[in-house]
C-alpha cells in the first residue's frame, strides 16, 4: 500500500486530495504517513529492547513547549507488569496479542523541582502548566508512531488507560505532577493495517479563517466511510460513545496529584 500514488493514498483516505507539488509526490516519507494505520493485529514475536530504546530516544528529539521537556516515555515489558497493565485495558481485546507497551507520561514534577533546587518561585502553577506537559508528551507519541512504523513496526495508541489513572499510576510508581496521556501498544504487524477513512481536507484544512462543518458534509463522510456496509454511520457512532460519562473523576485525580486546574 505504501507504494501507492500518494493522491491515490489522500484520495482512499479524505475523498479529496490537494495539489501535490511533484517533488512531494514522490517522496517516501509523506507516503508513508498516506498509507499508514493503526496496527491491532501483532504476531507473538518480541521486540528487541535496543529497537524499544532506539524509538525512545527518536521519540524524544520532538520539539517541546520552551524546552521543558515535560514528557516521558516508560517501557512496559515486564511480563508481570504487562499483563497487569493489560488486565486494566482489556475494554480493547485485541491488546491481549502485542508483545509490548510504552506508556507517554506527562511530567509537570520535573520543572516543580528545578524551581527547588535553583530556589526560585513557581508562579505558573495554573492549567497550562497541565496543558503544556499533556501536549509535549501528545507530540513524542506521534514522534514515536511514525518512528516505529518507519522501522517496520505496527503500533496502536490507547487513550483509555485514562480511565484507570489510580490503578496505572501505582503500577508503574507514578509520583504527584506526572500521569500517563496515552499507552501504545507495538510489535510486528500480523497484517498491513487499513487506512481509516478520515473528514475530507476540505473541511478540516482551513485558510485564514475557520469555517465550520455542516451536517451535509457530516453526512456524506458517513456514507463514503460505511462503503455500503451495515451499521451505524461514523457521526451516529461517535455520538452515542460521548453520550455517556467517561473520566468524570479526571479533574479530581489531577487535583489530588497536585495540579492547579484554573
Amino acid at each position: 500500500m505504501a507504494d501507492a500514488p500518494l493522491r491515490n493514498l489522500f484520495q482512499q483516505r479524505f475523498g479529496d486530495a490537494p495539489d501535490l507539488p511533484e517533488f512531494l509526490a514522490t517522496n517516501p516519507e509523506i507516503t508513508r504517513l498516506a498509507a499508514r494505520g493503526s496496527c491491532r493485529d501483532f504476531r507473538p514475536d518480541q521486540i528487541d529492547p535496543a529497537i524499544l530504546e532506539t524509538l525512545c530516544a527518536a521519540a524524544l528529539c520532538a520539539p517541546s513547549k520552551s524546552d521543558l521537556q515535560q514528557r516521558d516515555i516508560l517501557i512496559v515489558t515486564d511480563p508481570g507488569l504487562l499483563r497487569d497493565l493489560k488486565s486494566l485495558l482489556d475494554a480493547q481485546a485485541w491488546i491481549a496479542d502485542a508483545p509490548a507497551m510504552v506508556v507517554f507520561l506527562a511530567n509537570n514534577r520535573r520543572q516543580r523541582q528545578l524551581q527547588a533546587w535553583h530556589a526560585q518561585p513557581f508562579p505558573n502553577d495554573h492549567l497550562d502548566a497541565f496543558f503544556n506537559a499533556s501536549l509535549d508528551a501528545g507530540i513524542a507519541l506521534a514522534f514515536l508512531m511514525v518512528a516505529a512504523e518507519a522501522a517496520g513496526l505496527g503500533c496502536c495508541p490507547i487513550s483509555t488507560i485514562r480511565n484507570h489513572l489510580k490503578e496505572v499510576r501505582g503500577l508503574l510508581n507514578l509520583p504527584d505532577h506526572v500521569f500517563p496521556v496515552a499507552g501504545m501498544a507495538v510489535g510486528h504487524p500480523l497484517r498491513v493495517p487499513e487506512i481509516s477513512a478520515r473528514l475530507p481536507l476540505a473541511k478540516t484544512v482551513h485558510h485564514n479563517q475557520f469555517a465550520d462543518i455542516t451536517k451535509a458534509d457530516v453526512s456524506a463522510y458517513d456514507t463514503r466511510r460505511l462503503a455500503g456496509a451495515d451499521g451505524p454511520g461514523w457521526s451516529e457512532a461517535k455520538a452515542k460513545m460521548y453520550a455517556s460519562p467517561q473520566r468524570t473523576d479526571f479533574a479530581d485525580v489531577m487535583r489530588e496529584i497536585g495540579f492547579n486546574l484554573d
